[in-house]
């Protein structure tokens, strides 16, 4: 099916484009040193005889993004898995879902949809991450399309509409399943919640009752399950440096360092959680309501589905009683995980490079990144 031309600079490149694209890709120097070690095993007179012989986005998936994957799983986990409520539903789902890896999150669900339908997500990506002419061209190949953060107020109306629009095509017409985060960047505490603007951007393609433009979409809440994160320590030190510094800001080279940690540090097992669509609860909440409150509802019905499907390991028990204090849950991890994650948690700490670094404050925004989805979980199964 041709996509409408409006959508041209946002989506991902079409199957008659690659050739050329791969061509482009292939003769850049700053791809051939990336793939050089991404595949240091591999020639890239190889990996350029793979793209060529790609003639879809999938097959390219298939040839060097799932490969490169599954190899990088063997070495940096223990283990990924899925789990999902329903399978149908799922091959044309908008999967919302909590946002912790800035390229692991999409990335692996990819994979697993591959195993489980032969096929992969579209993924949204913001423009800010797009930070060379080979990225931009890279991720549209890889079934990405463009989230533009970095227009005006005026052209941001214009880029939001547009989006909207793009992912309601992907997903009803072209039964296309398609990837965004629940929030702009991730949770850096791993408190999950959905901002109410992904929502109200989500229901802009239509005029109809925001209800009734969302319960189209097929929102299936996506909960994502790290045993470790390996950016966890880069995300206290930026905690640090706002609090001393409430004006500061991530640079485009900050930005890339968690690329580089999260994609090839341990994480040890990994689990997703793909939940059934949502379009009947939905569609049957009160009419009543305000347009505000109506976004509401939808973004807490997101959250505490993503909540209630966590996978929690030891790691979550015994740093959420380092935190609260609560023993609770002292029988969910043994006296040897517990020196293992003492060591870790002191390592974590000792990495934050910075000249007045607050071990204390450090150590406490570690433990809550761990000790959040534990309190999310807990509250949301207790709702139920």
């Amino acid at each position: 099916m041709n996509i409408p031309t409006e959508y041209d600079e946002i989506r991902p490149y079409m199957p008659h484009e690659l050739p050329a694209v791969f061509e482009e890709l292939i003769a850049d120097e700053e791809f051939k040193a990336a793939m050089a070690h991404a595949f240091a095993q591999i020639p890239f007179e190889n990996i350029a005889a793979l793209m060529r012989s790609s003639k879809s986005n999938l097959d390219f998936q298939k040839a060097l993004v799932y490969p490169f994957l599954r190899g990088l799983l063997k070495k940096l986990s223990s283990g990924i898995s899925l789990s999902y409520e329903n399978k149908e539903h799922m091959r044309s789902a908008l999967c919302i879902s909590n946002h912790r890896d800035i390229i692991l999150d999409s990335a692996l669900l990819c994979i697993l949809m591959v195993d489980e339908t032969d096929n992969t997500v579209e993924i949204a990506i913001g423009d800010n991450l797009l930070i060379r002419p080979w990225i931009k061209k890279l991720v549209r190949v890889n079934r990405s399309f463009i989230v533009q953060r970095s227009a005006s107020i005026r052209e941001m109306l214009a880029s939001s509409k547009r989006l909207s629009s793009y992912i309601h095509h992907a997903v009803t017409e072209r039964k296309q399943p398609v990837w965004i985060a629940q929030r702009e960047g991730r949770a850096k505490d791993s408190n999950d919640t959905t901002q109410e603007g992904l929502i109200k951007m989500l229901s802009m393609y239509s005029n109809d009752d925001i209800l009734d433009a969302l319960s189209e979409l097929n929102i299936a809440p996506t909960t994502i399950s790290y045993e470790f994160d390996p950016c966890d320590y880069l995300k206290a030190k930026e905690f640090q440096q706002k609090r001393d510094n409430p004006e500061h800001k991530k640079s485009p080279m900050d930005d890339l360092i968690n690329m580089q940690t999260g994609l090839y540090g341990y994480k040890g097992a990994i689990h997703y959680h793909i939940a059934d669509v949502l379009n009947d609860k939905i569609a049957a909440m009160d009419r009543s309501l305000t347009k505000n409150e109506k976004t509401a509802a939808v973004a807490r019905l997101i959250d505490s589905t993503i909540h209630k499907n966590y996978r929690l390991w030891p790691v979550n028990y015994y740093f959420y009683e380092l935190l609260t204090g609560d023993t609770s849950y002292a029988n969910m991890y043994t006296a040897e995980d517990k020196a293992k994650l003492d060591a870790y948690l002191a390592g974590q700490i000792s990495k934050v490079d910075l000249p007045n670094r607050d071990d204390s404050y450090i150590r406490s925004k570690i433990l809550e990144m761990y000790a959040n989805p534990m309190i999310n979980y807990i509250k949301a199964n207790k709702e139920q």
